[in-house]
Protein backbone atom coordinates (compact mmCIF):
# COMPACT_ATOMS: atom_id res chain seq x y z
CA UNK A 1 0.00 0.00 0.00
CA UNK A 2 2.87 2.38 0.75
CA UNK A 3 4.20 1.84 -2.82
CA UNK A 4 0.80 2.64 -4.32
CA UNK A 5 0.54 5.69 -2.14
CA UNK A 6 3.89 7.02 -3.37
CA UNK A 7 2.97 6.34 -7.00
CA UNK A 8 -0.33 8.20 -6.82
CA UNK A 9 1.30 11.10 -5.04
CA UNK A 10 4.06 11.18 -7.63
CA UNK A 11 1.53 11.50 -10.46
CA UNK A 12 -0.29 14.35 -8.73
CA UNK A 13 3.01 16.08 -8.02
CA UNK A 14 4.14 15.80 -11.65
CA UNK A 15 0.87 17.20 -12.99
CA UNK A 16 0.95 20.12 -10.56
CA UNK A 17 4.61 20.70 -11.45
CA UNK A 18 3.76 20.96 -15.17
CA UNK A 19 0.95 23.41 -14.48
CA UNK A 20 3.15 25.45 -12.18
CA UNK A 21 6.11 25.47 -14.55
CA UNK A 22 3.93 26.49 -17.49
CA UNK A 23 2.20 29.28 -15.56
CA UNK A 24 5.45 30.73 -14.25
CA UNK A 25 7.12 30.34 -17.64
CA UNK A 26 4.45 32.30 -19.50
CA UNK A 27 4.38 34.97 -16.80
CA UNK A 28 8.15 35.46 -17.12
CA UNK A 29 8.65 35.01 -20.90
CA UNK A 30 5.43 36.50 -22.24
CA UNK A 31 4.64 38.91 -19.38
CA UNK A 32 1.15 37.39 -19.06
CA UNK A 33 -1.01 37.94 -16.02
CA UNK A 34 -1.49 34.95 -13.74
CA UNK A 35 -4.91 34.11 -15.20
CA UNK A 36 -3.69 34.40 -18.82
CA UNK A 37 -0.59 32.34 -18.02
CA UNK A 38 -2.67 29.60 -16.34
CA UNK A 39 -5.12 29.66 -19.29
CA UNK A 40 -2.27 29.23 -21.80
CA UNK A 41 -0.77 26.40 -19.73
CA UNK A 42 -4.06 24.50 -19.50
CA UNK A 43 -4.92 24.75 -23.20
CA UNK A 44 -1.35 23.76 -24.10
CA UNK A 45 -1.18 20.78 -21.76
CA UNK A 46 -4.66 19.53 -22.72
CA UNK A 47 -4.05 20.24 -26.45
CA UNK A 48 -7.60 21.58 -26.94
CA UNK A 49 -6.50 23.81 -29.82
CA UNK A 50 -7.68 27.27 -28.74
CA UNK A 51 -5.65 30.22 -29.99
CA UNK A 52 -3.02 31.87 -27.84
CA UNK A 53 -3.72 35.08 -25.93
CA UNK A 54 -1.28 37.00 -28.14
CA UNK A 55 1.16 36.04 -30.91
CA UNK A 56 4.14 34.02 -29.75
CA UNK A 57 7.72 35.15 -29.92
CA UNK A 58 10.37 32.55 -30.86
CA UNK A 59 11.16 32.10 -27.14
CA UNK A 60 7.46 31.50 -26.41
CA UNK A 61 7.26 28.88 -29.16
CA UNK A 62 10.33 27.01 -27.88
CA UNK A 63 8.93 27.01 -24.32
CA UNK A 64 5.52 25.84 -25.58
CA UNK A 65 7.11 22.95 -27.50
CA UNK A 66 8.96 21.92 -24.34
CA UNK A 67 5.72 22.17 -22.32
CA UNK A 68 3.73 20.10 -24.85
CA UNK A 69 6.31 17.30 -25.02
CA UNK A 70 6.70 17.17 -21.26
CA UNK A 71 2.95 17.14 -20.61
CA UNK A 72 2.34 14.38 -23.19
CA UNK A 73 4.71 12.02 -21.37
CA UNK A 74 3.39 12.91 -17.90
CA UNK A 75 -0.30 12.72 -18.83
CA UNK A 76 0.31 9.48 -20.72
CA UNK A 77 2.00 8.03 -17.65
CA UNK A 78 -0.85 9.24 -15.45
CA UNK A 79 -3.58 7.79 -17.68
CA UNK A 80 -1.84 4.42 -18.00
CA UNK A 81 -1.27 4.20 -14.25
CA UNK A 82 -4.85 5.11 -13.34
CA UNK A 83 -6.14 2.66 -15.96
CA UNK A 84 -3.99 -0.09 -14.48
CA UNK A 85 -5.25 0.67 -10.96
CA UNK A 86 -8.85 0.85 -12.17
CA UNK A 87 -8.75 -2.47 -14.00
CA UNK A 88 -6.87 -4.31 -11.24
CA UNK A 89 -8.94 -2.84 -8.41
CA UNK A 90 -5.91 -1.17 -6.84
CA UNK A 91 -7.45 2.28 -7.17
CA UNK A 92 -10.33 1.22 -4.92
CA UNK A 93 -7.85 -0.23 -2.42
CA UNK A 94 -5.88 3.02 -2.48
CA UNK A 95 -8.86 5.19 -1.59
CA UNK A 96 -10.04 2.64 0.98
CA UNK A 97 -6.69 2.77 2.76
CA UNK A 98 -6.63 6.55 2.54
CA UNK A 99 -9.94 6.54 4.40
CA UNK A 100 -8.45 4.26 7.06
CA UNK A 101 -5.43 6.53 7.45
CA UNK A 102 -7.68 9.55 7.94
CA UNK A 103 -9.58 7.72 10.67
CA UNK A 104 -6.32 6.82 12.39
CA UNK A 105 -5.14 10.44 12.39
CA UNK A 106 -8.25 11.34 14.43
CA UNK A 107 -7.50 8.79 17.16
CA UNK A 108 -6.08 9.84 20.51
CA UNK A 109 -5.23 7.58 23.44
CA UNK A 110 -5.73 4.41 21.40
CA UNK A 111 -3.75 1.16 21.46
CA UNK A 112 -1.54 -0.33 18.75
CA UNK A 113 -1.31 -4.11 18.36
CA UNK A 114 1.67 -5.34 16.32
CA UNK A 115 1.11 -8.81 14.90
CA UNK A 116 -2.12 -10.68 14.24
CA UNK A 117 -1.04 -14.08 15.47
CA UNK A 118 -2.56 -16.04 18.34
CA UNK A 119 -1.50 -13.56 21.03
CA UNK A 120 -2.39 -10.55 18.89
CA UNK A 121 -5.90 -11.89 18.29
CA UNK A 122 -6.43 -12.50 22.01
CA UNK A 123 -5.29 -8.95 22.77
CA UNK A 124 -7.75 -7.56 20.22
CA UNK A 125 -10.65 -9.54 21.72
CA UNK A 126 -9.85 -8.11 25.14
CA UNK A 127 -9.64 -4.56 23.81
CA UNK A 128 -12.96 -5.01 22.01
CA UNK A 129 -14.64 -6.25 25.20
CA UNK A 130 -13.68 -2.99 26.86
CA UNK A 131 -14.61 -0.84 23.85
CA UNK A 132 -11.02 0.37 23.50
CA UNK A 133 -9.95 1.90 20.19
CA UNK A 134 -7.02 0.14 18.54
CA UNK A 135 -5.03 -0.15 15.33
CA UNK A 136 -3.50 -3.42 14.12
CA UNK A 137 -0.13 -3.49 12.35
CA UNK A 138 0.37 -6.59 10.16
CA UNK A 139 2.58 -7.23 7.13
CA UNK A 140 0.80 -10.34 5.78
CA UNK A 141 -1.65 -9.22 3.07
CA UNK A 142 -4.06 -12.11 3.63
CA UNK A 143 -4.24 -11.39 7.35
CA UNK A 144 -4.71 -7.67 6.61
CA UNK A 145 -7.73 -8.52 4.46
CA UNK A 146 -9.11 -10.66 7.30
CA UNK A 147 -8.63 -7.81 9.79
CA UNK A 148 -10.30 -5.29 7.49
CA UNK A 149 -13.18 -7.69 6.82
CA UNK A 150 -13.76 -7.78 10.59
CA UNK A 151 -14.08 -4.00 10.55
CA UNK A 152 -10.86 -3.19 12.42
CA UNK A 153 -8.45 -0.39 11.58
CA UNK A 154 -5.27 -1.87 10.13
CA UNK A 155 -1.95 -0.74 8.67
CA UNK A 156 -0.12 -3.13 6.37
CA UNK A 157 3.60 -2.84 6.91
CA UNK A 158 6.67 -3.79 8.92
CA UNK A 159 6.12 -2.87 12.59
CA UNK A 160 9.88 -2.51 13.13
CA UNK A 161 9.94 0.57 10.88
CA UNK A 162 9.29 4.03 12.33
CA UNK A 163 7.13 5.12 9.39
CA UNK A 164 4.77 2.17 9.92
CA UNK A 165 4.32 2.98 13.60
CA UNK A 166 3.78 6.65 12.78
CA UNK A 167 1.12 5.66 10.24
CA UNK A 168 -0.58 3.68 13.03
CA UNK A 169 -0.75 6.87 15.11
CA UNK A 170 1.93 6.08 17.69
CA UNK A 171 2.49 9.75 18.46
CA UNK A 172 -1.03 9.97 19.92
CA UNK A 173 -1.33 6.40 21.24
CA UNK A 174 -1.37 5.48 24.94
CA UNK A 175 -0.49 1.79 24.63
CA UNK A 176 1.40 -0.57 22.34
CA UNK A 177 1.27 -4.36 22.37
CA UNK A 178 3.91 -6.08 20.25
CA UNK A 179 3.09 -9.78 19.77
CA UNK A 180 5.39 -10.62 16.86
CA UNK A 181 6.72 -14.21 16.71
CA UNK A 182 10.36 -13.07 16.75
CA UNK A 183 11.89 -11.68 19.95
CA UNK A 184 14.37 -9.69 17.84
CA UNK A 185 11.53 -7.98 15.96
CA UNK A 186 9.72 -7.27 19.22
CA UNK A 187 12.91 -5.67 20.53
CA UNK A 188 13.12 -3.42 17.47
CA UNK A 189 9.48 -2.41 17.90
CA UNK A 190 9.99 -1.58 21.59
CA UNK A 191 13.09 0.53 20.82
CA UNK A 192 11.34 2.43 18.03
CA UNK A 193 8.13 2.93 20.00
CA UNK A 194 9.92 4.21 23.10
CA UNK A 195 11.86 6.77 21.03
CA UNK A 196 8.74 7.95 19.21
CA UNK A 197 6.51 8.15 22.30
CA UNK A 198 8.26 8.16 25.66
CA UNK A 199 5.01 8.36 27.65
CA UNK A 200 3.13 5.37 26.23
CA UNK A 201 2.81 1.98 27.92
CA UNK A 202 4.57 -0.79 26.00
CA UNK A 203 3.78 -4.49 26.47
CA UNK A 204 5.89 -7.05 24.63
CA UNK A 205 5.69 -10.77 24.03
CA UNK A 206 8.85 -12.85 24.55
CA UNK A 207 9.67 -16.46 23.78
CA UNK A 208 13.08 -16.83 25.47
CA UNK A 209 14.18 -16.07 29.01
CA UNK A 210 17.23 -14.22 27.68
CA UNK A 211 14.98 -11.73 25.85
CA UNK A 212 13.15 -10.65 29.00
CA UNK A 213 15.82 -8.34 30.40
CA UNK A 214 16.70 -6.97 26.96
CA UNK A 215 13.11 -5.96 26.27
CA UNK A 216 12.85 -4.32 29.70
CA UNK A 217 16.06 -2.37 29.10
CA UNK A 218 14.80 -1.35 25.64
CA UNK A 219 11.76 0.28 27.25
CA UNK A 220 9.01 -2.32 27.65
CA UNK A 221 6.84 -1.73 30.73
CA UNK A 222 5.71 -5.36 30.80
CA UNK A 223 7.12 -8.47 29.14
CA UNK A 224 4.84 -11.50 28.82
CA UNK A 225 6.11 -15.04 28.16
CA UNK A 226 3.05 -17.07 27.06
CA UNK A 227 4.85 -20.43 27.09
CA UNK A 228 6.12 -19.91 30.64
CA UNK A 229 2.72 -18.76 31.85
CA UNK A 230 1.10 -21.82 30.33
CA UNK A 231 3.54 -24.20 32.01
CA UNK A 232 3.21 -22.48 35.38
CA UNK A 233 -0.56 -22.60 35.12
CA UNK A 234 -0.61 -26.34 34.40
CA UNK A 235 1.77 -27.07 37.29
CA UNK A 236 -0.34 -24.91 39.61
CA UNK A 237 -3.39 -27.04 38.77
CA UNK A 238 -1.47 -29.94 40.33
CA UNK A 239 -0.12 -28.14 43.41
CA UNK A 240 -3.02 -25.81 44.28
CA UNK A 241 -5.95 -26.90 42.10
CA UNK A 242 -8.77 -25.27 44.10
CA UNK A 243 -7.03 -21.89 44.24
CA UNK A 244 -6.31 -21.91 40.51
CA UNK A 245 -9.80 -23.03 39.55
CA UNK A 246 -11.26 -20.27 41.71
CA UNK A 247 -9.02 -17.68 40.04
CA UNK A 248 -9.93 -19.06 36.62
CA UNK A 249 -13.58 -18.37 37.38
CA UNK A 250 -12.84 -14.70 37.88
CA UNK A 251 -13.26 -12.57 34.80
CA UNK A 252 -12.68 -8.94 33.91
CA UNK A 253 -14.58 -9.09 30.63
CA UNK A 254 -18.05 -8.10 29.57
CA UNK A 255 -20.87 -6.08 30.98
CA UNK A 256 -22.66 -8.88 32.86
CA UNK A 257 -19.92 -11.38 33.80
CA UNK A 258 -17.09 -9.32 35.25
CA UNK A 259 -15.84 -10.05 38.79
CA UNK A 260 -12.89 -7.66 38.86
CA UNK A 261 -12.75 -3.96 38.14
CA UNK A 262 -10.05 -1.29 38.23
CA UNK A 263 -10.81 2.17 39.60
CA UNK A 264 -8.50 5.08 38.86
CA UNK A 265 -8.48 7.53 41.76
CA UNK A 266 -8.22 10.47 39.35
CA UNK A 267 -11.62 9.46 37.92
CA UNK A 268 -13.40 9.47 41.28
CA UNK A 269 -15.65 12.39 42.31
CA UNK A 270 -13.71 15.25 43.88
CA UNK A 271 -15.23 14.60 47.32
CA UNK A 272 -13.31 11.30 47.58
CA UNK A 273 -9.91 12.65 46.52
CA UNK A 274 -7.47 12.62 49.43
CA UNK A 275 -9.84 10.50 51.54
CA UNK A 276 -9.34 6.86 52.57
CA UNK A 277 -10.67 3.55 51.26
CA UNK A 278 -12.94 3.49 54.33
CA UNK A 279 -14.45 6.84 53.29
CA UNK A 280 -15.19 5.39 49.86
CA UNK A 281 -17.46 2.85 51.59
CA UNK A 282 -17.65 0.52 48.59
CA UNK A 283 -18.80 -2.46 50.63
CA UNK A 284 -21.99 -0.75 51.78
CA UNK A 285 -22.72 1.07 48.52
CA UNK A 286 -22.03 -1.72 46.06
CA UNK A 287 -21.12 -4.89 47.95
CA UNK A 288 -17.65 -4.91 46.31
CA UNK A 289 -14.38 -5.34 48.18
CA UNK A 290 -11.07 -3.58 47.55
CA UNK A 291 -8.45 -6.33 47.20
CA UNK A 292 -5.58 -4.34 45.72
CA UNK A 293 -4.03 -0.88 45.68
CA UNK A 294 -1.41 0.48 43.28
CA UNK A 295 0.35 3.63 44.41
CA UNK A 296 1.75 6.29 42.03
CA UNK A 297 5.15 4.53 42.12
CA UNK A 298 3.43 1.44 40.63
CA UNK A 299 3.97 -0.64 43.76
CA UNK A 300 1.08 -3.01 44.52
CA UNK A 301 -0.44 -3.64 47.94
CA UNK A 302 -2.60 -6.75 48.30
CA UNK A 303 -5.62 -6.39 50.61
CA UNK A 304 -4.83 -2.78 51.56
CA UNK A 305 -5.78 -1.28 54.91
CA UNK A 306 -9.01 0.70 55.15
CA UNK A 307 -6.93 3.70 56.21
CA UNK A 308 -5.05 3.79 52.88
CA UNK A 309 -5.27 7.30 51.41
CA UNK A 310 -6.67 7.74 47.90
CA UNK A 311 -3.85 9.79 46.42
CA UNK A 312 -3.76 11.06 42.84
CA UNK A 313 -2.59 8.59 40.14
CA UNK A 314 -3.31 5.61 42.38
CA UNK A 315 -5.46 2.65 41.29
CA UNK A 316 -7.85 0.37 43.17
CA UNK A 317 -8.52 -3.28 42.29
CA UNK A 318 -12.06 -4.27 43.28
CA UNK A 319 -13.64 -7.74 43.58
CA UNK A 320 -17.36 -8.47 43.43
CA UNK A 321 -20.13 -10.48 41.82
CA UNK A 322 -21.19 -9.37 38.32
CA UNK A 323 -24.24 -7.47 39.58
CA UNK A 324 -22.09 -5.72 42.19
CA UNK A 325 -19.52 -4.73 39.57
CA UNK A 326 -22.33 -3.29 37.41
CA UNK A 327 -23.55 -1.23 40.36
CA UNK A 328 -19.96 -0.05 40.96
CA UNK A 329 -19.72 1.11 37.35
CA UNK A 330 -22.98 3.01 37.69
CA UNK A 331 -21.76 4.85 40.79
CA UNK A 332 -18.20 5.57 39.69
Amino acid sequence: MRVLDSKINRIVFLILSVLGTGTIGYMVLSKYSFVDALYMTVITVTTVGFSEVKPFTPQDKIFTIFLILTSIFILGYAVSTFSEYLVSGKLFDYFKHRTVEKKITKLKGHSIVCGYGRNGRQAIVKLMNYNKEFVVVERNKELVEEIEAAGHLCIQGDATLDETLIAAGILEADNLITALPSDANNLFVVLSARQLNSQMKIISRASNESSYSKLKIAGADNVIMPDKLGGDHMASLVTTPDVIEFVDRLTIEGETTANLEEIIVDDLPQKYRGKTILDLDLRRQTGCTVIGFRNPDKDYVINPEASTVLVDSAHLIVLGRPEQIMKLRELF
